[in-house]
């Protein structure tokens, strides 16, 4: 019976590495900069709207393009997300505060560890939260999609509260 729960164990532990380096290679992929930035002799950035370079490192349809810095290092990060309709991100947490915008659709929020979309909290165009270091949330879309900017000093991580789930839920 005892080498049984070894066995168990031995195959939770491999599916949480497993996670992680998926997580991993998703982060690398996701904090790839705009590739279409223009930068002038004194130091300004511009990305005009349509140039951002999305990528989708979740394989759900979510799409991010970082937009300045590298969420992996210390220091100011700027990231756009595309979310499409009907899906939300289960209950996680970040190392650092983060500011969100959102800047089209609406975008429905969630605190705490149980996974309640019903419960969400909608935030349309030009509305604005923080997510607290540590505090375990949700967020996501329902009906129609949303785009939102979120700014943080990296390093930057996701933990998920329950890694061995799928980090992403439908909410249609």
């Amino acid at each position: 019976m005892h080498n049984k729960k070894s066995k168990g164990e031995n195959h939770r532990k491999k599916i949480r590495t497993a996670l992680t380096i998926a997580s991993c290679a998703a982060a690398a992929m996701m904090f790839q900069p705009a590739a279409k930035a223009e930068t002038d002799g004194d130091g300004f950035i511009r990305i005009k709207q349509g140039e951002e370079q999305y990528r989708n490192p979740f394989g759900v349809g979510v799409e991010v393009p970082t937009l300045f810095g590298d969420p992996t290092k210390p220091g100011i990060y700027l990231l756009r997300i595309k979310w499409p309709p009907g899906i939300m991100s289960k209950p996680h947490k970040h190392p650092e505060d983060r500011h969100v915008v959102v800047l089209s659709g609406t975008w429905y929020t969630g605190t705490g560890e149980a996974f309640e979309p019903e419960k969400a909290i909608p935030l349309k165009t030009g509305a604005y939260m923080m997510h607290p270091n540590g505090k375990v949330h949700w967020d996501g879309t329902r009906e129609e999609g949303a785009i939102i900017q979120i700014t943080g000093y990296g390093p930057s991580g996701n933990a998920f509260s329950k890694p061995d789930e799928p980090q992403f839920g439908k909410t249609n």
